[in-house]
């Protein structure tokens, strides 16, 4: 019987392992590297945070996080992340495991969701998109936690990356449908300087001339000059806090078109506080009132975006309080004579506003309703009804130390009740499906109205608490405001 030499057999199969094992090594190589992607990512955000002032840094801190390239990217990054670990030879029981805790892990998601607009965490109720991303990431996280299990290393080290880069994916999601916080920095509540040059024709020194002391109201005597800019500017700017001495972070600073020229007339005044949290930014304001001076001959109101918080995890309430320092005393001391000084803007009250969105919304009607002599307008975008009302409990504990009737003194329904206002405008707007803060300006506008004043209501179809909300309330605030300022003819639609 022949004798089979068994070597190319053995040398058959050691080929056959060698190419096996170089597979996997590739594979596992090329795992790695997209795991790699989105830790990365995360190393990179947190150096950027941590040194902020670096060029490298602040390119990314400024990044748009809520549409644009990164969005795109992250979306990519998690769809190809996941598909990599779905496409393999699933067994049965593996399959179950992976789909079934993709279901678990969803549902809990959607079950927070809806615990937290029912406590009310966050102090208003979820737009719809929260619940989608939430139930979305919660899904494919889950598929990808279960496919850790009965695979390779190299599935291994995918999955766990599909979770972090699903997670990423969801957190710049339900970013964008709040849309508030537009790039990383706002996110994180970290301010880009980007200063503004404050006109050199200051209010109390500008040159006279024809365009720059104008008479009768602004809409008839305003010429605007040849070489006018199309747009108005914005930057941040510091306001000492020489009378509260309240840190606060720098405000923002809306220049108007008509500002902008040699000799631009006095204009008038805007001081308005963001939500909480967040940040004194100017671009929202910006938008709004570009538009509406490119169809005014560049005339539209001086914009300073302040600052309330300080930090964007504290809820001053706009108070002067021994916890968070003398809120209310910057604003209306501070702010206003850093206006005064610095700003070509008109002295009569009847030409300066006073406005917020959300927990500045309140503060701009407590402002209002405490101090009519300095303000005679106010818009209140979702504004809460009292301060502190998204947690009642808390804030008569902590800021008020149980003291009942002081707390009650803070609301601006009790303040409306202890003044004779005349000539008071206020402009009060919402979202029509915004559960928590529809009844609270209705409220609002009511106990105005008792006081005297002459009170607008608007809601915002579908505008939830969301950037639609603000963006909708400072069109029709300022669609009321126009021909009050004298930047519209009267009874106009500006």
């Amino acid at each position: 019987m022949p004798v089979t030499d068994p070597t190319p057999m053995r040398r058959s199969r050691t080929r056959s392992t060698r190419r096996r094992r170089g597979r996997a090594r590739l594979g596992l190589g090329l795992a790695i590297a997209l795991a790699a992607i989105p830790v990365l990512a995360v190393l990179a955000v947190f150096a950027a945070l941590a040194v902020p002032g670096w060029p490298p840094a602040r390119t990314l801190l400024a990044a748009d996080i809520a549409g644009g390239p990164v969005v795109y990217a992250v979306d990519a990054l998690s769809a190809i992340a996941l598909a990599t670990v779905l496409i393999r030879r699933w067994r049965r029981r593996t399959l179950l495991a992976a789909l079934g805790g993709g279901a678990v892990l969803a549902i809990a998601m959607g079950v927070l969701v809806a615990v937290a607009n029912a406590q009310l965490w966050f102090g208003v109720q979820l737009d719809p998109g929260v619940w989608a991303w939430s139930i979305a990431v919660g899904l494919a996280a889950g598929v990808a936690l279960a496919s850790l299990f009965g695979t390779g290393a190299a599935r291994r080290v995918v999955a766990g990356a599909a979770v972090l880069a699903c997670v990423l994916a969801g957190v710049v999601g339900v970013n964008a449908v709040f849309g508030l916080n537009r790039t990383l920095a706002d996110l994180a509540g970290v301010t880009l300087a980007h200063p503004i040059a404050l006109p050199t024709a200051a209010r109390t020194a500008t040159a006279a001339a024809p365009s720059a002391t104008p008479t009768g109201p602004l809409w008839q005597s305003w010429r605007a000059p040849a070489g006018m800019p199309a747009h108005g500017t914005t930057g941040q700017v510091t306001i000492p806090a020489t009378v509260s001495g309240f840190t606060a972070r720098q405000a923002g600073l809306y220049l108007p078109p008509a500002a902008l020229v040699a000799h631009p007339p006095t204009l008038p005044l805007v001081v308005m506080m963001m939500g909480q949290p967040g940040n004194p930014d100017p671009s929202f304001v910006a938008q709004v009132l570009d538009g509406y001076a490119a169809r005014h001959r560049g005339l539209a109101p001086i914009v300073v975006v302040a600052d309330q918080l300080g930090n964007p995890a504290h809820d001053t309430l706009c108070l002067d309080t021994a916890r968070y320092g003398k809120v209310m005393t910057y604003i209306t001391q501070d702010v206003v004579t850093w206006a005064r000084a610095n700003l070509r803007i008109e002295e009569d009250p009847a030409d300066w506003v006073v406005a917020g969105y959300s927990n500045g919304g309140e503060c701009a009607l407590s402002f209002g309703a405490r101090d009519p002599g300095l303000w005679h307008n106010v818009l209140d975008v979702s504004g809460e009804a009292y301060p502190g009302s998204d947690r009642t409990a808390q804030t008569l504990a902590e800021d008020f130390h149980g003291d009942r009737a002081a707390y009650l003194a803070a609301y601006p329904a009790t303040i409306l009740k202890q003044h004779a206002y005349s000539d008071m405008f206020a402009v009060f707007t919402v979202g029509s499906n915004d559960g928590v803060y529809r009844s609270q300006a209705q409220e609002m506008v009511a106990a105005t109205r008792a006081a005297g004043w002459t009170s607008d209501y608007a809601e915002i179809p579908n505008g939830g608490h969301v950037l639609k909300a603000l963006m909708g309330g400072l069109q029709q605030g300022f669609a009321a405001l126009y021909p009050r300022l004298g930047l519209s003819a009267p009874g106009a639609t500006p």
